[in-house]
């Protein structure tokens, strides 16, 4: 499932284009009543078992990967793996910036974005900034189009494997989605696909 997640991404990018000058990453916590291999107790959700999802999306809100890890891991620590999706997706822009929540407001954080390349948009902590006037809501967005899958919103299953699948079935299904209303979007309006600059 995710070599074909990754073939319609690529589809996506070659047919319309991927919009990597600004990605978003965060957490997204869910519930896994029966456990597993990759729950663990949810701080906010008087410990009962859950999932976080790592969520890395392009400044569409299009998904590029995710990382599941238990509940009760940190957000900061799995910006490593998450931003290392980055790898698989081909030539970057010169200049990538990753937005993120007051949560990941730390040197560490801005130390890992610079071994990388990449630059950091990071809330500051103790400062209010509405979601709607930052480049993070895409994010927000992709956790709501993923827990419209009912398998993801709440994970029965205990094998990380189909954990694994179901959150790649559901990127491909947001992917191939938003290529269709693009391409009829596109075709309506006469304009051939490529590309973007």
């Amino acid at each position: 499932m995710g070599r074909l997640e990754a073939a319609v991404r690529e589809g996506y990018d070659r047919l319309i284009g991927l919009e990597l000058s600004d990605v978003a990453v965060d957490g997204c916590l869910t519930k896994a009543s029966c456990g597993g291999e990759v729950s663990g107790r949810n701080p906010t959700g008087r410990g009962k078992l859950g999932i976080k999802r790592s969520t890395l999306v392009d400044a569409d809100g299009l998904p590029l990967g995710v990382v599941n890890a238990p509940a009760n891991r940190d957000d900061s620590p799995l910006l490593a793996l998450t931003s290392d999706l980055l790898k698989d997706l081909g030539p970057m822009p010169e200049t990538t910036f990753v937005h993120l929540d007051a949560g990941y407001d730390s040197r560490l954080t801005r130390t890992l974005l610079a071994e990388r390349g990449l630059q950091g948009a990071i809330a500051h902590k103790g400062l209010s900034a509405p979601i709607q006037v930052t480049r993070r809501w895409p994010v927000e967005r992709t956790h709501t189009w993923h827990n419209n899958f009912n398998k993801l919103a709440r994970c029965t299953e205990r094998a990380q494997i189909v954990a694994d699948f179901n959150i790649a079935l559901a990127g491909t299904f947001v992917l191939v989605c938003r290529l269709l209303r693009q391409a009829w979007s596109l075709y309506r309006w006469g304009i051939r696909p490529g590309r973007r600059p």
